[in-house]
């Protein structure tokens, strides 16, 4: 097979006329040919950080869409599905991602639980890391959330990093905000990369102390405009990822709208591709080729390189995705879930109290880190309640392992006039997390979730929807234009409900992520994580 058009070498830095000759799955000459195509052949898209289960979708149903942007290849960490299934979802993740082409790197999740501070499904330990590392299908230690364990030098922790290193696997950080002495300490750990970074200064700290800097783009958390200046500079040790991307968002782009940004923004188109094609698979070590003779035939044919808009992806030498049509067909695979919990009574979302002022979580559009705020509280026969006129609105987090009392707490912004929403992806443990404007309400969609043992919903006095998500209570068993139109009419009701929120349902799902700062609510209770330790609803 040959293909043509004009060569993008990246490593050299020049674009010549010439051909693509595969054989089997290997490229086994780039050569200058003169012709009259004028379209672009280009290595293909890795995404160097993403959690396939963000996108609702198994491994073999994300592959059916990344293609058609490009993407050949992912730097995934099933993290999500460990927390629900252990090892034994780590592995569902593996085997399900090898029936289809594209290029799954999977790691070992670092964090399982990620926190004592919440209830998880599972545990992975630093004998099941040992385990892991010494399986070729693992590709590295996943991101070691736990930072303060790295500071404090938890025993367990350097276990699991020191696992990695036995193995020359790399290792994932997840750092945000962590600057100075504490950060040069999680560096020399042997921790080598970052996704975390939310301003321009972070980033510039941990590259030149040697750290890799990962530009996240997903759903919720949007960091692309804060660290881009430094990609000039710096493309040597920077890359692109989604981190969490959701259905709706993957049917319309992936890597390559970054590529669209970054190059529209002035940026050279070599260091664009160095960070997008090259340095994940470098780092990583990742069987992907690069377009150079002898590697596998990983490439994908643009039609300009400025609009990146992909018209053929090739993995192994054969085209997977044409024109915006895949060529990935859906494959069988089992249902595993772990759902244990039984219906609740309105009752149990009652929280008790006199206090006249709270502390509230105030959600922040477009990322992870969240507000810790004081507001005037609103009681009604003794019950603290939601607040629409001030958008002070009641929060619970339902353990879905076993029965439980609710959590409870209170969380600005998410606009919501009538009902409630509620889902069972809630990073990172996954139990029941749901925001109403009455308790009623946040029944009604806890409820919902438990009879379909897992999804996302929305509700109304008068109309109900859910998304069921049936794999671990957060994947669906059903294909990517499916679960995305789904998602996107769930999307438009919340917003009609009264959100002002980009993406509601994946903002809502990181309000129960502890590792990340300032407050957020676990099934156990109201967390800071700037103090990392529980705090009080009530303001004393």
């Amino acid at each position: 097979m040959i293909v043509q058009g004009n060569i993008v070498d990246i490593q050299n830095r020049t674009i010549y006329k010439g051909e693509v000759e595969v054989k089997d799955s290997k490229i086994i000459a780039v050569r200058a040919v003169d012709h009259s195509v004028e379209n672009y052949i280009l290595p293909g898209f890795v995404d160097a950080h993403i959690h396939i289960e963000s996108s609702m979708l198994v491994p073999s149903e994300f592959a059916k869409i990344a293609v058609k942007h490009g993407t050949v290849a992912t730097v995934s960490d099933p993290h999500e599905i460990a927390n629900v299934l252990g090892v034994k979802g780590v592995d569902f993740m593996i085997e399900n991602g090898k029936k289809v082409p594209l290029k799954f790197n999977f790691g070992a999740p670092s964090c399982v639980p990620a926190t004592s501070f919440e209830s998880a499904g599972a545990i992975i330990d630093s004998d099941d890391i040992k385990q892991m590392m010494q399986n070729p299908d693992i590709k590295y230690l996943a991101e070691m959330m736990n930072y303060p364990g790295v500071l404090f030098d938890d025993e367990e922790v350097l276990k699991k990093i020191q696992h990695a290193k036995d193995n020359n696997k790399p290792i994932d950080g997840h750092a945000p905000g962590l600057r100075g002495q504490d950060v040069s300490k999680y560096i020399a750990a042997g921790i080598s990369t970052d996704h975390e970074c939310f301003t321009f200064e972070e980033a510039q700290e941990k590259l030149q102390k040697g750290m890799k800097v990962i530009i996240r783009e997903g759903s919720a958390a949007k960091n692309f405009e804060a660290l881009i200046d430094l990609l000039p500079e710096h493309f040597e040790n920077m890359m692109f990822c989604s981190d969490d991307k959701h259905p709706d968002d993957l049917l319309l782009g992936h890597i390559n709208q970054l590529c669209e940004r970054a190059v529209a923004k002035g940026v050279d188109v070599f260091k664009v591709l160095q960070a997008a094609c090259v340095n994940p698979v470098e780092h990583y070590k990742l069987d992907v080729g690069l377009l150079q003779k002898d590697d596998f035939a990983d490439f994908i044919v643009v039609d300009s390189l400025e609009k990146f808009n992909v018209l053929e992806t090739y993995i192994n030498g054969v085209l997977v995705a044409k024109n915006g049509k895949s060529f990935i067909d859906a494959v069988p695979f089992e249902v595993l879930n772990n759902f244990n919990t039984e219906k609740k009574k309105v009752s149990d979302f009652r929280f008790e109290s006199s206090a006249k002022k709270i502390n509230v979580i105030e959600a922040l559009d477009g990322e992870l880190v969240t507000n810790k705020i004081e507001s005037e509280s609103l009681i009604e026969n003794g019950n603290l309640i939601s607040n629409t006129n001030t958008d002070v609105l009641k929060m619970t987090v339902v353990n879905r392992y076993k029965n439980d009392v609710p959590a409870i707490a209170f969380i600005k912004n998410f606009g919501i006039k009538e009902g409630a929403i509620a889902s069972s992806v809630g990073h990172d443990s996954h139990n029941i997390i749901a925001v109403g404007a009455t308790d009623e309400a946040i029944a009604k969609a806890v409820n919902l979730i438990i009879e379909n043992k897992g999804g996302i919903c929305a509700v109304t006095a008068t109309k109900e929807e859910i998304v069921s998500l049936p794999v671990a209570g957060i994947m669906s068993d059903k294909s990517a234009e499916e679960i995305g139109k789904s998602y996107a009419a769930l999307d438009a009701m919340a917003k009609d409900m009264g959100s002002k929120l980009r993406a509601p349902y994946m903002s809502l799902s990181f309000m129960a992520l502890l590792v990340i700062p300032a407050l957020k609510l676990s099934d156990k209770g109201l967390f800071d994580g700037t103090s990392f330790k529980f705090t009080s609803v009530e303001v004393a």
